[in-house]
């Protein structure tokens, strides 16, 4: 049966969790955090004992298949010592590529148990990923898992094409991605990336995660330190907003305590016994990072907004108004409440300050026309890059725009560099 029959594979990996399933689903199969947990100690065999040869190579092979993945792996390591975590992707680009091709294998054969062979796969990266590593990319997918077809798309082209449904076909937009690892603001014009406009901010999900840590230690909280960043971790999840005006929202915390604090339980890893802990001005002061950055570091304290806007007047000067227009949220942590809402309302005040300088120094000469700014959240915006991956995927211009195993063999890596928009879509 031809390949092209079937449904491609579409994994987006991500820092913090990757998402994977089959193209033309409305949701990923499976979200996993990126992790891989290693046996050690057929990593490091004693030097010590003269093993004989045979041993070593069945310890190889059992190294090469004792590993876990996702959440099994965060439970693997909890209850026994011999399990070594390890991140593979750390600030949205590949860091450990043994771990890579572990992870993938199995997301492949154990989560999605499709036979790669039989399946054209869809593989994103982050937009100022070095050409080399799609290389690695490609040789893992064609010599590990032979796959037919492989196409690695740039994460903030699908989150634009994750709005295609949603409303018109709109390929011109910015693309604000707030993953775990990485913050990444790319203006897209007619599905073309504006490479030189990229602008990347060091704070992202994991950054909030820490604040939050850091509040709950300060305030001595009672949560057992080899807990504490799973605790912050779903603090956030589940507890944290933006909000409009941070004096109004400490007043009223103070005023009512009751209504604003939440209590957390839990269960001491070690010894089982419970714990609880208030969560109290982290809830709207973990999201504040993003639009305050020097409550959290000292090292960069240009707000998001600010960024955007600078992101967007060093664009061409004829794209400037569509992407005013249409800033795409994506990622895990642009989910915080309001948050599209917050930024909108920043963005809005800086242009709208500039548009009335510009008035005052022509003196009515022109009339300048209003810049709207319209910041577009939806409800998949954890998963947009996903779903902009299936709905591409699953359209019948992809098979003709990846790169095949023939053509791989005939040229070799090279070919996966560069990865064609797709021409049919507009």
């Amino acid at each position: 049966m031809d390949p092209t029959s079937r449904p491609s594979v579409v994994i987006d990996n991500g820092t913090g969790y990757t998402k994977m399933g089959f193209a033309g689903n409305v949701e990923p199969c499976f979200i996993l955090p990126t992790v891989v947990a290693v046996n050690d100690s057929f990593l490091n065999p004693s030097r010590t004992s003269k093993a004989n040869w045979l041993a070593q190579h069945s310890a190889g092979v059992m190294a090469d298949l004792d590993f876990f993945i996702g959440e099994e792996a965060f439970a693997k390591s909890r209850s026994s010592s011999t399990y070594s975590l390890s991140y593979p992707i750390k600030h949205g680009q590949v860091d450990n590529w043994d771990a890579m091709e572990r992870y993938w294998q199995q997301c492949v054969f154990n989560y999605l148990r499709c036979d790669p062979e039989d399946h054209y796969f869809l593989l994103t990266e982050s937009p100022l990923t070095a050409p080399e590593n799609r290389e690695c990319t490609g040789e893992i997918m064609f010599e590990t898992f032979n796959v037919p077809g492989l196409y690695i798309a740039v994460n903030s082209v699908l989150a634009l094409a994750a709005g295609y449904t949603t409303s018109k076909c709109e390929m011109t937009g910015v693309v604000v991605d707030v993953g775990d690892g990485a913050t990444h603001i790319v203006p897209v014009a007619d599905g073309y990336v504006i490479g030189s406009s990229i602008r990347s901010v060091p704070i992202a999900g994991k950054d909030v995660t820490l604040f939050i840590q850091q509040l709950m230690r300060e305030r001595g909280e009672n949560v057992p330190p080899e807990d504490s960043f799973d605790v912050a971790r779903k603090v956030k999840e589940m507890y944290c907003y933006t909000s409009s005006d941070i004096v109004k929202e400490y007043n009223k915390h103070d005023k009512e305590p009751a209504k604003y604090i939440k209590h957390w339980r839990g269960i001491k890893p070690k010894t089982g016994a419970p714990y609880s802990c208030d969560i109290g001005y982290e809830r709207f002061l973990g999201p504040e990072v993003f639009f305050n950055p020097e409550i959290y570091s000292s090292d960069f304290t240009t707000p998001l907004p600010v960024v955007i806007d600078k992101c967007i007047q060093s664009a061409p000067i004829d794209t400037r108004r569509a992407l005013y227009k249409n800033i795409v949220l994506s990622g895990g942590s642009t989910m915080f409440k309001d948050f599209g809402r917050r930024l909108q309302r920043d963005l809005k005040k800086i242009v709208d300050a500039r548009v009335l300088a510009s008035e005052a120094r022509l003196k009515d000469e022109v009339k300048t026309q209003p810049v709207e700014v319209n910041v577009v959240s939806h409800p998949i915006q954890r998963f947009a890059v996903w779903f902009g991956g299936s709905v591409l995927a699953s359209t019948p211009e992809f098979f003709a725009a990846c790169h095949t195993k023939a053509e791989y063999e005939e040229y070799g890596a090279s070919i996966c560099r560069t990865n064609p928009v797709f021409k049919g879509m507009y």
